[in-house]
């Protein structure tokens, strides 16, 4: 006996009808006290799996790097409400930030004092900063940008967690 099986055009022997089933995307349905308390610190160079989303939306600090490699660096942000990262450039880097939570614009030029490149970004934005591009990003939202970001090679120390800005700003002067 055949039996026609799940959604497949192709007839399959001994197999019961099976219904398709319809599967909700439940990744966003569960409380803050559901979630996955993640340990954010840095796991490189050894191998490691995340829930990067969560892990974003979990951190408070300013930078905390999640994962720090030989040619690859993922740190998280959190950019207070009227906040910034700051004007920066990395000469030799190549940088991904992806938005997880909030609003803001980006900014990008090739000279300091010359920023056209000018985008709004919010949940879900991903941004491609090309080495030796000046860039920011500003929340403009009413809650903390929540961010992840990628460098290709890594660009700060492994280990690194800035608690707020000016830890940043003054480690990155030494």
């Amino acid at each position: 006996m055949y039996y026609y099986c799940c959604a497949y055009p192709y007839w399959y022997p001994n197999y019961p009808i099976v219904q398709p089933q319809v599967i909700q995307n439940v990744g966003h349905q569960y409380s803050q006290s559901q979630r996955e308390n993640i340990n954010l610190k840095d796991y490189g160079p050894n191998p490691y799996v995340v829930n990067i989303n969560e892990a974003a939306k979990q951190n408070k600090t300013f930078r905390t790097a999640l994962w720090t490699g030989e040619h690859l660096q993922v740190t998280l942000m959190s950019i207070d409400v009227g906040g910034e990262i700051g004007l920066e450039i990395h000469p030799d880097t190549d940088q991904f930030l992806r938005i997880e939570q909030g609003r803001g614009v980006v900014q990008m030029g090739k000279e300091k004092d010359n920023l056209n490149y000018q985008r709004r970004v919010y949940d879900d934005s991903a941004i491609m900063v090309p080495a030796g591009y000046w860039h920011n990003v500003k929340n403009t939202g009413n809650v903390p940008l929540k961010l992840y970001s990628i460098y290709a090679p890594p660009h700060h120390p492994r280990g690194t967690v800035h608690q707020t800005k000016k830890d940043a700003m003054e480690a990155e002067s030494h």
